[in-house]
């Protein structure tokens, strides 16, 4: 029924060059419903790596989602951290930071923002989700028509992954994972650990899952480059992960979700 290509943490500045051209050459040839870019699409959040990624950006397929993640913004710029941290990468991607969603024939991605300027703990990196943004778009999910896929997209996992490399440490990204599980949202969508991943949520009926994306920079962290490509029917949404060989893309892990009932 549906197609999603979701790539994350592309790291201009640092990013696989092969890999990314690679990517493009993959979306190009059998174009998806949509290309969803889970943010950190610079390393540094200078102008010219926006730049950058705002050229492969437009070189994808259309339609494009784009969400930010902690390395979005100016890292070096304290004024602009504070004041304007969302500024460059509005400007040269032309895609909104905030509250924003798309709307296919049968699914909406809506997407929620966890990456802060600056916050009141030592470590900026980590996650914050903000539950009024969240409450507004598990309503904007809720009110799809009940056969739709309903995805959430952010950047960092709301709940921590065991094994995974890094963490996440989202304030209060439990409540937030358990607002949009009750809320019947079906996936939510996330990258900033550089490995994939699919579990459920343990809340509702346990048909909300936690997907993870990896990296397309050199910035590894224990698994090559690679990329999710979603395809689902009615029963089922299958994760399908694209690793990076060296030379090409091949299909390493394929994870099959159970879909929520709608009867």
């Amino acid at each position: 029924m549906g197609r999603i290509v979701q790539f994350s943490d592309v790291h201009f500045g640092i990013e696989n060059e092969a890999a990314v051209e690679a990517a493009l050459a993959f979306c190009a040839a059998e174009p998806p419903d949509l290309a969803l870019v889970t943010g950190d699409i610079t390393q540094q959040g200078f102008r010219r790596e926006f730049e950058a990624a705002a050229l492969w950006l437009k070189a994808l397929p259309e339609p494009i989602f784009v969400t930010v993640g902690n390395h979005d913004v100016p890292y070096w710029s304290l004024t602009d951290r504070l004041f304007h941290p969302w500024r460059l990468f509005e400007e040269t991607t032309g895609h909104p930071a905030h509250d924003h969603q798309f709307e296919g024939k049968d699914f909406m991605v809506r997407g929620v923002t966890t990456a802060r300027g600056w916050q009141a703990r030592l470590n900026w990196s980590k996650g914050v989700i903000d539950l009024e943004q969240t409450e507004r778009a598990a309503e904007a999910l809720k009110a799809t028509p009940p056969t739709y896929l309903r995805i959430l997209a952010c950047h960092h996992p709301l709940v921590e992954m065991l094994g995974a490399p890094m963490t996440g440490e989202v304030k209060r990204g439990d409540q937030a994972a358990h607002l949009l599980a009750e809320a019947g949202v079906d996936l939510i969508m996330t990258g900033h650990v550089h490995v994939p991943f699919a579990v459920p949520i343990s809340a509702g009926n346990e048909q909300c899952y936690a997907v993870g994306c990896g990296t397309l920079s050199r910035r590894e962290r224990g698994a090559p480059a690679s990329f999710n490509v979603l395809t689902w029917d009615e029963r089922t949404v299958t994760v399908t992960v694209m690793t990076w060989t060296g030379s090409r893309f091949e299909p390493s892990r394929t994870m099959g979700l159970d879909r929520r009932r709608t009867g």
